[in-house]
């Protein structure tokens, strides 16, 4: 296509208050159709909204416009929508660039507007020579395997193995301890309704008698292999490979209680976890008067800076059910920060309080000291060290990453973040999703979770995997990399360095070769090729350069 045939349409929008309260949408549209090859500038309010999408099909049809520039907010959350906008309009969605003058300039500039704006002619002005230089682009389709794997047969797991059994789906539910149940099994009670954790095991018995549900007990994955719509897992279970075939994987492995040795004196005797305080009170078996509770053990330090989440909420679960079985139990809990999230939770607090359960702050540079009959911490407020009597220590202790976190994140191709739990692709866009797609996280494997929010985040992964999993054939990324074998001399630095194992070698050929459907097009590969052999569609050199030359106004 000449530059001739190029008609470029470019939608600026206010975002409200946003971009328009700073930027000079006028100046920008008026120096917008000074730029070549722009057959339509015009703003809008909310580009995003109905009105603001039947603007931009009426107008690539009016004005006969073969691209689409939108000058907005972020691509993160908004290119997919102006991308099948622009094909409901019969324009090819590789043949749309987005600019954001929202977060990278109106937010920036909010007390410099004449500056901002003149950025704002920047970025439109590269994005107006790039767009020039788009090509259509296809998505691939591949066939997609409708059932799932699902790593981890505690509650997030076997929830998450429901909900989409109970849609029909075939699902593979895979445990590496003989029982399912995982953490549940292990306590008397739950918060903040006090319910026995027995009757939430319930699920356990749903997920191994349902029939699209096969249970894997005993079982450690060895391998997985492919991509979103078919993945093969290889399974060993009891000296027997298992291969299986899915759509999509859900990681529900969970964590782990971190073991109190070597914290606070701990004997397993007068001093104890409170894991171990919850096989006490499902045998009825705490006879001790003087209790003290010991919260952020072994965590919010140097070595875990984070909070577990769960443990304020489980000491004063089981503080609760002491005063409950024996009101005359004194009971005290330690803490540094009682973490009580939401009106119920809030309430929970007050119940313990009003029990007569007792709360003091330590400070993290002066610790509780156990001594023989009682324990010592000072009080900030009062200014002065407080002596406890005590019969029974119980501590707080976190949970934590399991073991063998990074070898699955290495066959699955997930990250992992600084504290070993798996990481999301975006904290709130898509908080089940890992980057890689085709596989979901949810429960304790992502964040130390509680019951609720572990059923909360099963739900989610299952509905995220069920949109995969409900199509027979799915459309995967245009926008990857591709190898000119004439160029390539087979270094395999492309290989090596592809963050999505991407990348193989021919043996035939003795060249790189790009998968495309498990391609994020990142660009990693091309910028590392000493031959320069290897293009990103829609990112190519020549679009860049484009770009980069013309950020100084010139040609």
């Amino acid at each position: 296509m000449s530059n001739e045939d190029i008609r470029i349409g470019v939608f600026i929008c206010h975002c409200g208050t946003n971009i328009g309260g700073v930027l000079d949408i006028t100046e920008l549209i008026e120096y917008t159709k000074t730029l070549p090859n722009v057959a339509y500038s015009a703003g809008n309010l909310y580009t995003c909204s109905e009105v603001g999408l039947s603007n931009i099909r009426e107008n690539i049809k009016e004005h006969n416009l073969n691209r689409v520039i939108v000058a907005s907010c972020s691509p993160r959350t908004h290119e997919p929508l102006f991308r099948s906008t622009c094909q409901e309009a019969g324009l090819n969605p590789y043949l749309f660039e987005m600019v954001n003058i929202r977060d990278q300039d109106s937010w920036v500039h909010m007390k410099e507007p004449q500056k901002g704006t003149e950025k704002a002619k920047d970025l439109i002005r590269m994005s107006v020579y790039k767009a020039s230089l788009l090509e259509p682009l296809e998505k691939m389709q591949v066939s997609v395997i409708p059932s799932a794997a699902v790593i981890g047969g505690g509650i997030a797991g076997m929830n998450a193995a429901l909900t989409l059994a109970n849609q029909s789906f075939k699902v593979s539910l895979i445990e590496k301890d003989s029982e399912l149940g995982g953490l549940i099994r292990h306590l008397h009670k739950t918060y903040p309704t006090n319910e026995d954790a027995s009757n939430i095991l319930e699920t356990r018995n749903l997920a191994e008698s349902h029939k699209e549900i096969d249970v894997y007990k005993s079982a450690t994955i060895e391998k997985i292999e492919g991509y979103v719509g078919n993945y093969k897992i290889v399974i060993l279970q009891e000296k027997k490979m298992i291969e299986i075939e899915v759509g999509a994987i859900i990681v529900a492995t969970g964590a782990r209680v971190l073991s109190p040795e070597g914290y606070y004196n701990y004997n397993g005797k007068t001093i104890i976890s409170q894991l171990e305080l919850e096989g006490l009170l499902k045998e009825n078996s705490v006879n001790a008067k003087n209790i003290a509770m010991i919260q952020c053990v072994g965590c919010r330090n140097e070595e875990r800076r984070y909070c577990s989440n769960i443990c304020c909420m489980t000491a004063l679960k089981n503080a609760i059910l002491i005063k409950e079985q024996n009101p005359d139990a004194n009971i005290t809990i330690i803490f540094r920060d009682i973490q009580a999230q939401g009106v119920t939770y809030e309430e929970y607090y007050r119940r313990a309080r009003e029990m007569g359960i007792i709360f003091i702050k330590y400070l993290p540079d002066k610790p509780p000291i156990i001594k023989e009959d009682h324990l010592e911490v000072y009080n900030e407020f009062m200014n002065q060290v407080i002596g406890i009597p005590h019969d029974l220590v119980v501590l707080s202790m976190p949970l934590i990453a399991n073991e063998d976190s990074e070898r699955l994140a290495k066959m699955l191709k997930v990250p992992l973040e600084e504290n070993n739990f798996f990481l999301e692709a975006h904290v709130k866009l898509r908080p089940v999703d890992f980057a890689t797609d085709g596989v979901f996280v949810c429960g304790s494997a992502h964040w130390p979770a509680d019951i609720s929010e572990s059923i909360s985040q099963s739900n989610a992964a299952a509905s995220r995997a069920s949109t995969i999993l409900s199509k027979e054939m799915l459309e995967v990324e245009g926008s990857t990399a591709e190898v000119n074998p004439d160029l390539c001399i087979g270094c395999e630095a492309c290989i090596k360095i592809c963050p999505y194992s991407a990348i193989s070698k021919d043996e035939e050929t003795d060249t790189a070769v790009v998968n495309k459907v498990v391609c994020k097009g990142c660009g990693v590969c091309g910028a590392s090729c000493p031959q320069n052999a290897i293009i990103i569609h829609h990112f190519t050199s020549d679009q860049i350069i484009a770009e980069i030359v013309t950020y100084g106004g010139g040609d």
